[in-house]
């Protein structure tokens, strides 16, 4: 790895190493800057004082509107994780098979979804459930925001379920094949569990922009952590203050999803090196003499 990268890019000298310490300075001033003029900015408008944050020290605060738009983004984005993976899974199949109009209405569902934003599709269901009758209006936001996440996400999984599968070695579907198994009993039994754990960060990873897009059913009035975050300083006055401990939050909750990830992907590496150095021992071990 180290002669491709000594290849592909030149050794910074001592005189790049140089520019580039330079740089790095430059830019974590330029970091320090922005944020000494963003805090000077909110002190000058009164929203530093200790009466804008006093009611998130009060254990009403995050009993009656915090915790229970806490609940309801988990509620979203989890119902969205598991209808997201199922939609993700038919779909990236659909677009692995060997028949053309499977495969050709597949691609067309899932390049399509893929094309509209999340929030279009939001206010699209919602108007349309609450209209029709067949749902109560207050669970509309609901099934709106969980539609339009599934929709849209389970498409991007699809895409990376097709590229896991693309990407493992040739070797896999030919054994399957070599055992008698067909192309689709191949996919289902032998390469889509390879491909989901190869992929299984990057899954995590939209996980975590599903937790974050829950955020966008405050449009269509679902109960989420911004939506009561927003009631919360339309009442105490302190906007400001509200959206930023809000966007702590999520910062605190999508950081734990990526370290999720991130160790997901160390333990599956490992774990694979493990088997593929047992599979090595057990070949070089010599036969039993027979007695």
């Amino acid at each position: 790895m180290s002669a491709q990268k000594s290849v592909l890019f030149d050794a910074p000298g001592p005189k790049a190493k140089r520019n580039m310490a330079i740089g790095n300075a430059i830019g974590a001033l330029a970091v320090l800057g922005v944020v000494a003029w963003v805090i000077s900015g909110l002190a000058a408008q009164g929203q530093l004082t200790a009466a804008k944050w006093s009611p998130f020290l009060d254990p009403g605060t995050w009993q009656f509107y915090l915790i229970p738009g806490l609940l309801g983004t988990f509620q979203a984005a989890g119902v969205a994780i598991l209808s997201s993976m199922l939609f993700g899974i038919i779909f990236g199949l659909g677009r692995l098979s060997h028949n053309g109009p499977v495969r050709w209405f597949c691609g067309l569902i899932v390049e399509f979804f893929r094309a509209v934003p999340v929030l279009l599709m939001m206010i699209f269901f919602f108007m349309l459930l609450a209209t029709s009758g067949i749902f109560d209006p207050g669970e509309a936001p609901f099934y709106g925001v969980v539609i339009a996440l599934t929709l849209y996400n389970g498409s991007v999984i699809a895409e990376l379920v097709r590229s896991g599968v693309y990407g493992l070695p040739k070797g896999q579907r030919e054994a399957a094949s070599a055992i008698g198994m067909t192309r689709s009993q191949s996919l289902r039994n032998v390469e889509l569990p390879q491909a989901l754990v190869a992929m299984l960060p990057s899954i995590i990873s939209q996980f975590v922009v599903i937790l974050k897009d829950s955020a966008l059913g405050y449009i269509i009035t679902y109960p989420e952590l911004l939506v009561n975050a927003r009631r919360l300083g339309s009442g105490e006055g302190n906007i400001l203050p509200a959206l930023l401990v809000t966007a702590a939050i999520f910062i605190v909750v999508n950081f734990a999803l990526s370290w999720i990830a991130q160790r997901s992907s160390v333990f599956l590496s490992h774990r694979a090196g493990r088997k593929v150095k047992g599979a090595e021992m057990t070949e070089i071990e010599p036969a039993a003499e027979p007695k």
